[in-house]
């Protein structure tokens, strides 16, 4: 990871979901200079569906430009925010960063610290903006899911600045994929989940949503135990 390749924004805009009409802000297009991020998100940006996007450990969604490349590969026309995010970053594909990295974007006195939580999980929004019915399977079968964070340190952010990368610090941290793995398929690191997995996992710095969702499974697990 080098630098922020482009800050993305999304205004409140009509959207077809199936038979539903929405709105929605996940159509982001990028902005030039200087923007401010707070602990909830960046200046200007519309999250609209507060029950499953935004909040404190979600206030930040990044995707890489190796995992465009791949889209890019596959014959999808590709452009900065096409899949929602805030940050456009150079760097390797999201699976492989850990819950707990941390992200230090910018070198001077109103620089911004990320702290990863959670990937993102494929949904019917992705697919109707997408225009394609199928896209939220092809998102989940790509693996490439793009990652959530939470703002340690609010500031203010532009394209260009640089980014340092701080591995997480806890070990055996799971991975985006990891965590995108169990949420679409009940498996952990290849095998199916156990209730000491989803004790384990809670110990990291997870999103909100994601920590309630361990919970649940973990109850479930618990009963049949």
């Amino acid at each position: 990871m080098t630098h922020l390749q482009h800050v993305n924004v999304g205004q409140a805009a009509p959207l077809k979901v199936g038979a539903r009409a929405a709105r929605s802000g996940i159509d982001k297009r990028p902005v030039v200079g200087p923007v401010p991020v707070g602990t909830l998100g960046l200046d200007g940006d519309h999250v609209l569906n507060t029950r499953h996007h935004g909040g404190p450990g979600q206030a930040a969604y990044l995707y890489t430009s190796a995992d465009y490349d791949w889209w890019a590969a596959q014959g999808l026309a590709v452009r900065p925010g096409l899949f929602g995010e805030n940050f456009t970053v150079g760097g390797t594909g999201s699976a492989d960063f850990r819950v707990g990295d941390r992200l230090h974007l910018g070198a001077g006195p109103d620089d911004v610290i990320l702290e990863v939580t959670a990937p993102r999980i494929p949904c019917a929004t992705l697919a109707a903006h997408l225009g394609d019915l199928t896209f939220a399977r092809r998102f989940a079968q790509a693996r490439r899911p793009g990652l959530y964070a939470r703002v340690l340190q609010p500031g203010t952010v532009q394209a260009g600045d640089p980014i340092t990368l701080a591995p997480a610090t806890l070990d055996g941290a799971p991975s985006i994929g990891d965590l995108f793995d169990l949420d679409l398929h009940g498996t952990f690191r290849g095998q199916p989940v156990t209730p000491d997995d989803l004790r384990g996992l809670l110990e990291y710095p997870l999103a909100e949503r994601s920590r309630a969702d361990l919970l649940k499974r973990l109850s479930k697990l618990e009963k049949r135990e």
